[in-house]
């Protein structure tokens, strides 16, 4: 068995966005392909952000694309738990033993004292002050304090945080799967925060002891986070735990469409597309997400996984297994991926027409009965049949679709008054009743018939499928003409094609 463990430990402020996702996946993805594990852990200790229903939502979201966490909060695992609320006295004890060892000291400036400071440093110039090496001494904490008046404090009862002592001259260097050796100078990490004053660990601490402890082995995450990684790495080495580091991978940004900045939820509001999973309500915020815009969750995937990776061959179509099999850490790619939104929906359409009419036929049924009509399964099962190569998402199937079960009117009347002829009503009143004759309502039956009309007549298919589409479907587009007057029944395609005969004279009248 493999010693990989990997985690994605999301924090529940809001809905998951897809690049959130896309972490989730490829960490998965990974575990999967080396035989290791995959943890969900939860990193909600900022419990000023903190939204109800949000982990609720992180869980259906990776249940829906199919990414199995093997230990989570609801899961369990040995090295719970897994949310970082319950976790307080452990990142407390290791808080202690960082102050201890002379690796992170207590601070008491309120944030009145730190916002002067950082009005006179703005006075003086200086618009990024840093609490840091430089400036430490000409605060209140235990490095320019005595040991008396720190634990005189304390002892007081005065609030305080806990920061992480970073003293200059040191190179901290990361060995990047994704990116390579990347360097940074202490000089260039401020002493963060570890501990806050309310006895909650900041996401730095926490994160650091949580991987360590659950012997995470790589981490693989957004390359947002790679200027953290520095602090990480300090944190470490404080702890004594370097040699024990996890391997890091830091993935691209996911672009807007444009490719000109990091894709936001802001985005998919304003170009009308999901950048979401599954539609989330969170009081005056409302997002639309994949599913309820009607991509099947293989599709989705299939989309994410590519972007900001490739498998090095033509093949674009994968199953999640096949995408286990094919994942590789190395062929992540270091550039920004842009968000096509076109592309995701030609994903969507190749799983649909991949998938069996009889399996898309319960999902056809379910858009349907959104808008008040019942199918049978044989009924959904042709629909599906008939539009499945038409269009891209779900809802589209009855978007267009409807006219098999509602009497639409004529929605192309551009069409209607360029093929119909008044004079020629009496010629189609004569074809809808040879179509009443027909006893088999099957397609192959039904074009017999109105093929022997047409040679009767001498009408051609160019003057008689026009007509039969528009008065029974209301446009010229869609399958198979004789397909739909079955689909739709003989008894409702002859009391539709006189209403359609009317609705045309109107138009041309």
């Amino acid at each position: 068995m493999s010693n990989v463990r990997v985690r994605f430990a999301p924090s529940p402020t809001g809905a998951l966005h897809i690049g959130g996702l896309r972490t989730a996946l490829y960490n998965y993805l990974y575990a999967r392909k080396q035989e290791g594990t995959f943890v969900l852990r939860i990193e909600d200790t900022d419990q000023k952000r903190y939204v109800p229903g949000a982990e609720e939502y992180i869980r259906e979201a990776l249940k829906w694309a199919g990414i199995t966490p093997d230990e989570g909060p609801e899961i369990g695992g040995d090295f719970g738990p897994y949310r970082q609320s319950e976790r307080q006295d452990i990142y407390r004890k290791y808080t202690q033993h960082l102050v201890d060892s002379g690796h992170a000291y207590y601070a008491f400036d309120t944030e009145e004292e730190l916002d002067r400071r950082r009005e006179t440093e703005k006075e003086q110039g200086n618009h990024n002050f840093r609490y840091d090496a430089s400036t430490r001494g000409d605060m209140r904490n235990g490095i320019s304090l005595s040991k008396e008046e720190t634990d005189g404090l304390i002892d007081g009862g005065t609030p305080y945080v806990v920061r992480l002592r970073v003293d200059p001259g040191q190179m901290i260097h990361i060995q990047d799967t994704v990116r390579g050796d990347v360097a940074f100078r202490s000089e260039e990490v401020d002493d963060k925060v570890l501990m806050k004053a309310d006895g909650l660990p900041t996401y730095h601490l926490a994160n650091v002891v949580d991987d360590h402890l659950m012997k995470i082995s790589h981490v693989i995450r957004g390359e947002e986070w790679l200027p953290s990684t520095a602090l990480h790495v300090l944190l470490y080495r404080a702890f004594g735990w370097e040699k024990t580091m996890p391997a890091f991978a830091h993935l691209p940004l996911l672009l807007k469409p444009n490719g000109k900045g990091k894709l936001s939820k802001r985005d998919g509001q304003a170009l009308g597309f999901p950048v979401f999973p599954l539609d989330w309500n969170g009081g005056e915020e409302k997002l639309t997400g994949f599913r309820e815009a009607g991509f099947l969750p293989q599709a989705m995937t299939n989309f994410l996984a590519f972007l900001g990776w490739n498998p090095g061959t033509e093949q674009e179509i994968f199953s999640l297994t096949e995408l286990v099999e094919a994942f590789d850490l190395d062929r992540i790619n270091k550039s920004g991926a842009q968000y096509d939104f076109e592309k995701a929906k030609w994903y969507n359409q190749q799983y649909l027409i991949g998938t069996p009419d009889e399996a898309l036929a319960p999902a056809v049924s379910e858009v349907f009965a959104r808008h008040g009509h019942g199918l049978t399964p044989d009924r959904a099962t042709r629909i599906a049949q008939l539009l499945k190569e038409r269009v891209h998402t779900l809802p589209e199937f009855y978007e267009q679709g409807r006219y098999f079960c509602e009497r639409v009117g004529i929605t192309d009347e551009k069409m209607a008054r360029k093929k119909w002829k008044p004079e020629l009503r009496p010629t189609f009143e004569q074809l809808r009743e040879r179509l009443a004759t027909v006893k088999h309502w099957k397609a192959p039956d039904i074009k017999a018939a109105t093929v022997a009309f047409m040679e009767e007549t001498g009408l051609g298919f160019g003057a008689v499928l026009p007509i039969l589409r528009l008065a029974v479907s209301g446009t010229t587009n869609g399958p198979d003409a004789f397909a739909i007057l079955e689909t739709i029944g003989k008894e409702e395609t002859l009391a539709r094609l006189p209403k359609g005969f009317d609705a045309m004279d109107k138009l041309k009248a």
